[in-house]
């Protein structure tokens, strides 16, 4: 069994800040036993593994591969090109998440991620990869990827659309799905559940820091994990006595 927390519709603002207090492994544990067991997106690790949590809306992009007569640096350079609108249209607070499929070129680079920082956007995830990834780093803003890839976009993805259904990493993300990343990976929360994961994910990282204490204090796994009618029932009384 685990904690038990109430929970009311909450703005995906609200939601993306009470994750930032969790973890990814914590909210994976709920997806699963609601019965989701494939909301990890497969492979995608953070360019800068030590900073914090991120957490979003989804906004989408996805590519295609390139063809030669189409995709040059004159056409990235386009008004209507979709990869720089959708870095110009990336809602505050929203992630960007990438349909690459494909580490030959860039999903996006540094300048890309500056503007999506100074524009209050969350965060940006590809199942590709970036370039100049050292200068996303300096950044700021947290990005997830395959492995990296220096390769300016055109030699290799075509942008088609932003805003719709994509698949990233095996996972179907739609956009206002809530996406969240930590140094063990990134997860994908269903926009109409995502507020009672949250809320059950803080309740549960509440039981894990005690759970945690307990453990160091030589308490047994089996007494403390998973947790059991006696084991809440003893961090309740615990909560009670530390306010």
């Amino acid at each position: 069994m685990e904690p038990i927390a109430t929970v009311e519709t909450d703005p995906a603002g609200g939601v993306a800040e009470m994750l930032r207090g969790t973890s990814v492994a914590t909210v994976s544990a709920i997806l699963l036993r609601r019965g989701f067991r494939h909301q990890c997106l497969s492979g995608v690790r953070a360019i800068e593994p030590g900073g914090g949590v991120m957490a979003g809306p989804a906004y989408t992009l996805r590519f295609i591969p390139a063809r030669e007569d189409i995709d040059t640096m004159a056409w990235l350079a386009r008004p209507d090109n979709v990869q720089r609108r959708a870095v110009e249209e990336c809602p505050p607070g929203a992630v960007l998440v990438i349909d690459a499929g494909s580490t030959r070129a860039a999903s996006a680079g540094d300048l890309m991620a500056r503007r999506l920082r100074v524009r209050g956007c969350a965060g940006m995830v590809t199942d590709g990869g970036f370039r100049d990834t050292a200068g996303i780093a300096a950044a700021g803003l947290p990005a997830y990827q395959r492995e990296s890839a220096p390769c300016a976009s055109p030699a290799a993805l075509h942008p088609v659309d932003v805003g719709l259904p994509i698949g990233c990493a095996g996972v179907a993300i739609y956009p206002g799905d809530i996406v969240m990343g930590d140094a063990d990976g990134v997860v994908a929360i269903p926009a109409d559940i995502a507020a009672e994961v949250a809320c059950e994910a803080v309740a549960a990282a509440s039981y894990e820091d005690y759970a945690a204490e307990r453990i160091d204090r030589g308490a047994s796994l089996f007494d403390m994990f998973p947790a059991s009618e006696a084991s809440l029932e003893a961090f309740r009384l615990w909560q009670e006595a530390n306010g």
